[in-house]
């Protein structure tokens, strides 16, 4: 296995649909601050992917994370 890729890495076809965030974009989804993401990213709590020096969020786990996060009556 390359050293750089993940145990956890979806499989090829799955990258085909991926659609991915940037931690601005995240924030604005959620309207919470990039801090509070980056909190998110490093807890666990979102997965993520590193891109070069940043960090990129599928969209998939931000809808997820919000439809688990959902408090309904």
């Amino acid at each position: 296995m390359n050293p750089q890729q993940s145990v956890d890495a979806p499989p090829a076809a799955e990258l085909d649909e991926l659609s991915l965030l940037k931690v601005g974009e995240v924030a604005e989804v959620m309207r919470v601050s990039k801090m509070t993401v980056y909190r998110m990213v490093h807890s666990g709590e979102l997965p993520t992917l590193r891109v070069g020096r940043g960090f990129r969020v599928p969209a998939k786990a931000v809808r997820e994370y919000l439809q688990s996060a959902y408090v309904g009556s």
